[in-house]
């Protein structure tokens, strides 16, 4: 397969010439046949009535001369006619799908991402390239919608604690509000809540991108439920909401770096804490499948609906804005989550049933 694709744009370059050169020779052997003949035979009928047999040889090498001289000319004339029209048609089939790939360079390079460049059929290295620039253009118009959607979701979940911040400054210079502990405190909060944006939009940049600076280690799966589970008791505590976890048996290790997978963690069950109403409960359990590790933080909260589902792993996206932004939430927590696991090699998922809570799935594949 790979010969064929280091060969084909050349064996058919190869046949294109190979056909101009035979196009010639057949035009110029068509055109010699079909002329030279009848001139030979015109002087010998001339020369049938000179009785001198000296003049008759004389007559009979000009007619030579003269049938080869023009059968020649008219067959060069005839080859070059040929050669001319099998190389322009060569040439168009070759440079039409040259240009469509140049003008889709420059609407790419101008901003317009709607590429759609039909196979040339001129050898498997043209068909790559189409198809690998047509790929290139739909992920480049991907990342344009990504960005787009990231600076607009950006500015609006700055534009709250800006706004709040400048209210409560305008406040301060005006007389109207006093600086007491709650003044002070509110600002901290949504000086925090800046803050955080900004660490939560580097830690997926980063994880994204692939520029995450991971410790992998052999890891024992349980010690990362009883860590994320230590870490977040407090906070479970504080609004009433029971967390349980249950380890199988057995389990194979995994090779992470455990920091980063305690962020996933870490965040799953923050974000199933903001969905669980008090009295409810969050479980966390590890068990082993095929070859892999699965992690699984299950709630009993209101459940996810399923045209949402698709879209939980989305930066800034939420099922519930209004409630998260009322929590703290950033929005872009299972995102980083989500890419945390995809740099270990693993894969997180979402599963729910509206009502009945939902369960956030993430797969690491077992230390060989």
């Amino acid at each position: 397969m790979s010969r064929s694709r280091r060969g084909g744009l050349a064996l058919r370059l190869l046949a294109a010439q190979l056909l101009v050169v035979a196009a010639a020779a057949a035009a110029a052997g068509l055109a010699a046949i079909a002329v030279g003949p009848p001139i030979f035979r015109t002087h010998l009928g001339q020369d049938a009535h000179v009785a001198d047999p000296g003049s008759a040889a004389a007559h009979a090498e000009q007619a030579f001369r003269d049938a080869g001289a023009i059968s020649l000319a008219v067959a060069l004339l005839a080859a070059l006619v040929a050669a001319t029209a099998v190389s322009a048609f060569v040439t168009r089939r070759i440079t039409r799908p040259t240009q469509a790939l140049a003008a889709a360079a420059a609407g790419v390079s101008a901003g317009r991402y709607d590429v759609d460049l039909p196979a040339p059929a001129l050898g498997a290295e043209f068909d790559t390239l189409t198809s690998a620039f047509g790929t290139m253009a739909a992920q480049l118009r991907r990342v344009e919608v990504t960005r787009r959607r990231l600076l607009a979701d950006l500015a609006h979940e700055m534009r709250t604690p800006v706004a709040t911040l400048d209210g409560y400054l305008e406040g301060l210079e005006d007389g109207v509000a006093a600086w007491d502990t709650d003044t002070a405190a509110m600002l901290r909060a949504q000086t925090r809540r800046l803050a955080r944006l900004a660490e939560d939009i580097t830690a997926v940049s980063k994880a994204e991108e692939g520029r995450l600076d991971l410790r992998p280690v052999t890891t024992n799966p349980g010690h990362l439920i009883d860590a994320a589970v230590a870490a977040a008791a407090e906070r479970y505590a504080q609004r009433g909401v029971t967390l349980t976890s249950d380890i199988a048996p057995g389990l194979p290790t995994v090779t992470v770096d455990p920091d980063r997978i305690g962020q996933v963690l870490g965040n799953l069950l923050d974000n199933a804490l903001r969905h669980t109403p008090p009295g409810g409960q969050v479980h966390l359990r590890a068990l082993a499948t095929a070859g892999e590790v699965s992690l699984e933080v299950v709630d009993t909260g209101p459940g996810i609906p399923p045209e949402h589902l698709p879209h939980v792993f989305e930066r800034f996206y939420r099922v519930d804005a209004a409630r998260d932004r009322a929590h703290g939430g950033s929005g872009v927590g299972l995102a980083i989550a989500k890419a945390l696991v995809e740099a270990h090699g693993g894969r997180i998922s979402a599963h729910s049933t509206p009502g009945f809570g939902a369960a956030f799935t993430l797969t690491l594949p077992a230390t060989r």
